[in-house]
């Protein structure tokens, strides 16, 4: 059968290759995207929704057995896990089948199978029903990434689990370590000590949410001890042995090894780029600890072959590759495309309470050469947190003191990743401290603290 030809190959169907089709499509390309497993990728099926759908549950719980401060009253709370599990997958269910209706809708064509790049604008596809060739003058790499397996720790989705396992769990841990604090582990965490299990975490730096401003993270670790969590900082795994229903994890922390006893062990170690077996290396592609090297654009150094998402490296997030998708189907389609600047890409983490943050951090702002001025305000100060009975959390802004420039942003507590949205916007529009302090935010509202953190900064805060 002859090969069929297109103007673009998208390998990979998560939020960036998907993304990335359906934008060529609309500009004119003929355009396929080649899935191995399920339209939507990882972030749909396994991770970013699936994820805030259980995380929803345990918020709803969480208020249930608040109802008293509410004046409220209830009975009998409980949960059904099974039933918990079942909404989630629904939810990625509903959503992955969306994905499809959207790529057919334009005039996408899928093909479903594990994809090589034998030569140059070549793409060979092995489906169920044979082998199918493509071709075309550009290819856009968007593969995503799998959990990180260390040594020693590898899952086997009994007693050790990834985030696969923990999202569709076969029983409710009753004792739970969680190794590994970024986005990952430090949501299932949350969920699952909201649930009642007995829940430790294991850090290997100095801090939980490690890539966060130090103070956001300090605060959320006072939260999550106070919730009932254990936090173990610079602390490693350094051994499991498994035995009948547990698992006896070897911790050191500060040269001392400890023995604990977990019926149950999540491991969120961190991420491998799904590099192999695509014929990579023969065609000269760079790649540097698992992850495919780009230029701000996302070319690869081989004409015509671009890697976007998780697979061109940091930061892994489901908006950063969908994002890159657009950019490197208009500069194929001949438009005039903007990189996507990792600074100005906000990061959410799902836990409770909720944390965000954008740009530099306070010692990172200053770790560059800027002279800084730092503005906070918290939740206590604000009505509508009061209201809402939320009243933990704080918001923290950076500033160039020579510029006005809005460095970064970073936040802790309710809805924060919400919030987050406000000074991503500023950034984007170069927005100076002044702009800001001359917006007029709604009352009541929670942005109203985004407002004073920016007044603080600059030591016209009014409500602290």
């Amino acid at each position: 059968m002859a090969a069929q030809s297109f103007d673009l190959i998208v390998i990979g169907a998560g939020p960036g290759g998907y993304v990335a089709a359906i934008r060529a499509a609309q500009l004119g390309l003929k355009t396929a995207v080649v899935e191995r497993e399920h339209l939507g990728g990882i972030c749909l099926n396994w991770g970013c929704i699936p994820t805030k759908a259980l995380l929803r549950s345990a918020e709803v719980f969480h208020l249930m057995e608040r109802a008293k401060d509410f004046g409220l009253s209830a009975d009998k709370i409980g949960y059904d896990l099974d039933a918990v599990v079942k909404r989630s997958r629904g939810v990625a269910k509903q959503l992955t089948s969306g994905v499809g209706h959207l790529l057919k809708k334009n005039k996408v064509t899928v093909v479903m199978g594990e994809a090589t790049i034998p030569s140059k604008g070549k793409v060979t596809v092995k489906t169920d029903n044979g082998t199918e060739d493509l071709t075309a003058k550009n290819i856009i790499l968007a593969t995503g990434a799998r959990a990180r397996e260390l040594p020693g720790l590898e899952a086997d989705g009994d007693l050790v689990w990834t985030y696969k396992h923990a999202l569709q769990p076969a029983r409710m841990p009753k004792k739970l370590l969680v190794i590994g604090s970024g986005a990952i582990g430090i949501e299932f965490a949350s969920f699952y000590n909201t649930l009642g299990a007995d829940t430790t975490v294991v850090e290997v730096m100095d801090r939980v949410l490690p890539v966060e401003d130090a103070e956001i993270s300090a605060f959320a670790k006072k939260s999550f001890v106070k919730q009932g969590m254990k936090i173990m900082e610079k602390s490693m795994v350094k051994q499991l042995d498994r035995g009948k229903g547990k698992v006896t994890a070897h911790i050191e922390t500060g040269g001392k090894v400890e023995k604990h006893d977990f019926d149950t062990v999540i491991s969120a170690v961190g991420i491998v780029g799904n590099v192999e077996n695509l014929g990579l290396e023969a065609l000269g592609v760079k790649i540097d600890r698992t992850h495919v090297v780009t230029d701000a654009y996302c070319r690869t150094g081989v004409d015509g072959l671009y890697a976007i998402g998780d697979i061109a490296g940091a930061p892994w997030l489901a908006h950063k590759a969908s994002h890159e998708g657009v950019m490197v189907a208009e500069l194929i389609a001949g438009k005039h495309a903007h990189p996507v600047k990792p600074e100005s890409i906000a990061g959410c983490t799902y836990c409770h309470p909720q944390v965000a943050s954008v740009g530099y951090t306070e010692a990172k702002a200053k770790e560059l050469g800027f002279d800084v001025k730092v503005g906070r305000f918290p939740f206590i100060g604000n009505g509508k947190a009061i209201a809402l009975g939320e009243p933990e959390g704080m918001i923290k802004t950076v500033f160039d003191a020579k510029t006005g420039e809005l460095l970064g942003a970073h936040m802790v507590g309710a809805e924060v990743t919400e919030l987050i949205q406000g000074y991503v916007v500023g950034r984007q529009l170069e927005t100076t401290e002044e702009d800001l302090m001359n917006t007029v935010f709604p009352h009541p509202t929670l942005s109203e603290m985004m407002h004073e953190s920016v007044l603080d900064a600059y030591g016209r805060v009014i409500h602290m």
